[in-house]
């Protein structure tokens, strides 16, 4: 069992405050990514947990105990870092018992570990190898390995994958996922890929300025975003935004954009003249014909085909917009094409405070 909590946890570097006040529970054999622009202050979490920084206030449980002085090798946390740090004049067999030699575990036990987390990995024939002589993907594993021979409480990963090839990367996360399911260590991984983060994770933290913007299920946040900086950050194209106000002024909520009215699902507290951003996912759009009723008069500044979908690039107004299309409608650049959604795939944003309404 391990169950790790953050509660209030504060980091400064001198008058520069990074992490304000977090708290966060992660449950046993969870998965969990922790996602954010750079310097949003995932990886300084990251090495707060395995104890490499100290921190300023709050405190860090795992199970219960307090661990915040506790040495990083006496926490029974094991990292798995971006870079790999193998040794390179030791073998993949050397490599994978270190941490196991400087605990002063017996010589006929780690043998026999070393083989078992191997066989595990697909590593039994390069054992007597050197890091030189491996594969990315295949040194990646050996930083894998020698976290998994300790048996840790909990693991942690800083990025392992980002110096990888994009179909190795796919690979890996799967690998990754499958692995941590079988071995069912609460794990918490670090990536600015939100690609990793959704197809890997029990839940996802999206943090900005180290703080957390929202926390749930990679579904949740992508179906209900908490506020515009997750709505934009989650998801690949980003999130159209629009700006509008609603209009109770008929028999039914609408929302202005310029001189075009929009029908909406508006909650009944939200007032007439409401200053609102209209969030549509690139997905939820189709094509029409332009000066369409109820249609965005969109001008085609690019067009991407990307086999499966076609990505079509413009702007309504100044505002650019992004649709991604199934089918292959005849389109040049320069065309000006009329784009619908439907009023249940809106996301509607308090202008001021940017939060869900």
């Amino acid at each position: 069992m391990a169950t790790l909590t953050l509660d209030r946890l504060r980091k400064s570097y001198g008058p520069i405050e990074v992490i304000h006040g977090l708290d966060l529970t992660i449950n046993d054999g969870e998965f969990i990514s922790l996602i954010g622009a750079s310097g949003c202050g995932k990886s300084t979490l990251l090495r707060i947990i395995a104890g490499l920084e100290d921190i300023t206030d709050g405190e860090i449980s795992l199970n219960g105990r307090v661990i915040n002085d506790v040495a990083p090798k006496d926490r029974d946390i094991a990292m798995v870092f971006q870079n790999y740090a193998l040794y390179p004049h030791l073998t993949v067999r050397d490599n994978m018992g270190f941490s196991l030699r400087l605990r002063d575990v017996p010589k006929a036990e780690i043998e026999p570990a070393i083989r078992q987390v191997a066989a595990l990995l697909g590593l039994e024939n390069h054992l007597d190898r050197y890091p030189r002589q491996l594969s990315g993907g295949q040194r990646q594993r050996v930083a894998m390995g020698r976290a998994i021979v300790r048996k840790p409480q909990v693991f942690l990963f800083d990025e392992p994958l980002s110096n990888l090839d994009a179909k190795l990367r796919v690979q890996m996360r799967s690998e990754i996922r499958s692995l941590q399911k079988r071995l069912g260590t609460t794990s918490i991984y670090v990536t600015h890929d939100q690609i990793e983060a959704m197809t890997m994770s029990d839940r996802i933290v999206v943090l900005n300025g180290g703080r957390i913007e929202q926390v749930g299920a990679p579904l949740d946040l992508y179906d209900r975003p908490a506020n515009l900086f997750v709505a934009t950050f989650i998801g690949s194209p980003a999130m159209n935004l629009f700006d509008a106000k609603l209009d109770r002024s008929g028999s039914a909520p609408q929302l202005r954009l310029g001189e075009l009215a929009l029908a909406v699902d508006a909650p009944a507290a939200l007032p007439n003249g409401a200053d609102i951003v209209l969030g549509i996912r690139p997905e939820h759009i189709a094509i029409t014909q332009a000066g369409a009723p109820g249609a965005l008069p969109v001008r085609v500044e690019a067009i991407e085909p990307t086999g499966a979908e076609l990505q079509i690039y413009g702007r309504f107004g100044a505002t650019p917009v992004t649709a991604t299309l199934r089918d292959r409608p005849m389109l040049r650049e320069g065309d000006t094409i009329g784009l619908t959604f439907a009023p249940a795939a809106a996301h509607l944003f308090d202008k001021s405070t940017g939060r869900r309404i």
